[in-house]
């Protein structure tokens, strides 16, 4: 368990820490020179039934708020410090009021320097501090009285922190391993090592991380868990990992940076979170009012874009967008603070909703209904209710890292819920029961729909049945949707083109003749068909006519356009998207790179390019970085491989997929 101090400089926070560990925690020369605390410092104590308590000394200067909240973030036990004789302080008010915009409840205030006043003053100190900690979460937190130098009420105080320590829930080692970078050294024969308070999971010597946000990969050679050698370290502990990376030197990391499993990895510039405003404050929180925001050991400058009214008023809470100059390693549920923008004062605190905001209609009503939904206390509810206003489909490994659930948390999580799961276990996508039976009826009523205004074409294929969607629909779920109407009958498919089982369309005699001299040239090119103007000169015709037959023959499914000036035949797409998914069999991670691609299926980088973009933007893969992931089997996007050999030959059995 974590305790953290907090007070007024000078209230005698160090030499309290010493008084209970028999360790001095200002460990900087500056600190012994000057006699105040400047960075965070620690200390350990064992309770005597197995467990330890990790003491961080936070700074209690005003100039150092910094370092004071890169201490508290991670805290399970808050100990006030308060000196008798000064009492209430202005840090002492500020620290108070970033504990409890943490939402930390559990805590102790030490009346330090108690040897130095009467029981009249002491008294009075009593009721003052009730009143300031009314309304907190530490309102009924032990007031007691101590003294460093004389010992006295020292037993006491331990006592009462071993009695909050079995009163504390103990900490379960879920979800990924998080650890916020506080420190970062080097020690001879050792190597670098971080240190900080474990924030979830669990991390073991020999586990392969990596350093967020900058993705760098490293491997713990070993570890120290409250100050003793060991094998693992879990959740509510103190944390020192020597870890080691071919790429990684001490440079590379600064507080604030994050160590955690690669699952965790998922650096964000836009956070959505629910915030309360101080209630001191003495104007609201404007829209887009700058300021500096505190999550985990991290200090990131941000914009606060105000979602539900144009501003927060003091004493009140409200939804906001935060927009950070730079990226953050942040999860739903962590705690944050807000200070202004010149770093002065504290101004508001709450805790993340959503670690990674869209750009666009971040305050819309249907947007705000999800936040709703994320703000449920526990997982199955949030997704259920989720699901329940998500009618184009939930992507569920995003939902499962939001919240920081491992593979097997997940995995646990999906049959509690009453959803239609579908696409790959990687891109799984959920649709609650109601929304995928609108799904499908909406597809046969598009289809329907275009038939009888395009009678000449086959039919649409999956990316033009999306637009006509709104686009709100995942490409994963419409695919899926689509093959089950086809299994029932309810819809054909020629290659990528869906059309109603009994609909036909056909050339005129003079495409009919004109296709008849270009396809040979077509099929000879195979993987490699020539541009437009290429393709019109070796056959002496005019570069803007077979541009717009190979426009009328993709709608008819004989060709598929890739590019601008590409056309393809449909069974060569066939097998250059089959090409992209043995890739995704091929690696460990079911990812590949555009060389990879490249190199595998032959064509050259610029071809390459055009065709993976194509397969992005029609929902066969999506890009991630510099990798592509395939989304649904190539045979569900461009039709059986006998199929596409016939739509080729057969104008009566084509298929096509438009840009």
């Amino acid at each position: 368990m974590i305790v953290a101090t907090a007070g007024h400089v000078d209230h005698g926070k160090t030499k309290l820490v010493e008084a209970l560990t028999g360790v001095d925690t200002d460990r900087l020369p500056e600190e012994k020179r000057r006699g105040l605390t400047i960075d965070l410092g620690f200390a350990y104590s064992d309770l005597g039934d197995g467990r330890t308590l990790g003491f961080v000394d936070v700074p209690g200067h005003e100039r150092f708020i910094r370092n004071m909240l890169a201490g508290v973030a991670t805290v399970d036990v808050a100990l006030l410090v308060v000196a008798a004789d000064d009492g209430p302080m202005p840090q002492t008010r500020e620290h108070l009021a970033i504990l409890d915009l943490l939402g930390i409840t559990r805590g102790l205030v030490a009346l330090t320097k108690s040897d130095l006043v009467d029981d009249r003053r002491l008294a009075a100190l009593r009721s003052e501090l009730r009143a300031l900690l009314a309304g907190t979460g530490l309102a009924e937190a032990p007031l007691i009285p101590v003294s460093a130098r004389s010992g006295a009420g020292i037993a006491a105080l331990r006592a009462a922190l071993r009695q909050t320590a079995s009163e504390a829930q103990e900490h379960r080692a879920s979800g990924n391993f998080r650890l916020p970078i506080d420190r970062c050294f080097t020690l001879p024969g050792a190597g670098l090592v971080v240190t900080g308070s474990v924030f979830s999971g669990a991390v073991t010597v020999g586990d392969h991380l990596l350093l967020s946000p900058q993705g760098l990969a490293v491997r713990v050679r070993g570890l120290h868990a409250n100050n003793k050698e060991a094998g693992r370290a879990s959740a509510g502990q103190r944390c020192a990992l020597n870890i080691a990376g071919a790429a990684v030197k001490k440079s590379d990391i600064q507080r604030g940076d994050w160590l955690l499993t690669e699952r965790a990895h998922a650096p964000t510039r836009r956070i959505d979170a629910r915030i309360r405003l101080l209630g001191t404050e003495r104007r609201p929180l404007d829209h887009w009012t700058p300021a500096h925001l505190h999550l985990g050991a991290a200090d990131v400058i941000c914009r606060v874009a105000v979602l539900e009214e144009r501003a927060i008023a003091p004493g009140a809470s409200g939804l906001v967008q935060l927009v950070l100059d730079r990226p953050l390693g942040a999860l739903r549920g962590d705690r944050l603070i807000l200070r202004d923008q010149a770093a002065r004062r504290t101004v508001a605190g709450g805790r993340v909703v959503d670690p990674f905001a869209p750009a666009r209609g971040r305050a819309r009503p249907e947007r705000l209904a999800a936040l709703a939904a994320l703000e449920r206390g526990t997982a199955p509810d949030s997704l259920a209710a989720l699901l329940a206003q998500t009618p184009g489909g939930l992507e569920l490994e995003h939902f499962a890292r939001a919240w920081n659930l491992s593979a097997d948390e997940a995995d646990a999580l999906w049959p509690l819920v009453p959803m239609v799961k579908l696409g790959t276990p990687r891109h799984a996508i959920g649709l609650a029961a109601p929304h995928w039976a609108a799904l499908r009826e909406a597809l046969v009523r598009e289809v329907t729909g275009w038939h009888s205004t395009r009678p000449e074409t086959l039919g649409p294929n999956e990316y033009e049945l999306r637009r006509r969607l709104g686009g709100t629909v995942r490409p994963e779920a419409l695919s899926a949707a689509a093959q089950a109407l086809v299994r029932a009958g309810a819809l054909a498919r020629s290659g990528t083109i869906l059309h109603l089982p009994g609909h036909r369309a056909s050339l005129t005699a003079a495409d009919d003749a004109l296709w008849q001299r270009l396809r040979p040239h077509l099929a000879d090119a195979a993987l490699h068909p020539p541009a437009v103007w290429d393709l019109a000169s070796s056959l002496g015709l005019e570069a803007e006519a077979v541009a717009r037959f190979l426009g009328r023959a993709a709608r008819l499914g004989l060709v598929v356009q890739v590019a601008d000036n590409r056309y393809f035949l449909p069974a060569a797409v066939r097998r250059l998207a089959e090409t992209a998914e043995a890739l995704t069999q091929e690696t460990a991670d079911g990812g590949f790179s555009a060389g990879a691609y490249r190199d595998r299926a032959g064509i050259g980088r610029n071809l390459s390019i055009d065709l993976l973009e194509f397969f992005d933007q029609c929902g066969f893969t999506r890009r991630e970085g510099n990798l592509r992931r395939v989304l649904s089997p190539a045979a569900d996007k461009f039709g059986a491989a006998e199929a596409s050999d016939k739509a080729s030959t057969n104008p009566r059995r084509r298929h096509a997929l438009l840009p």
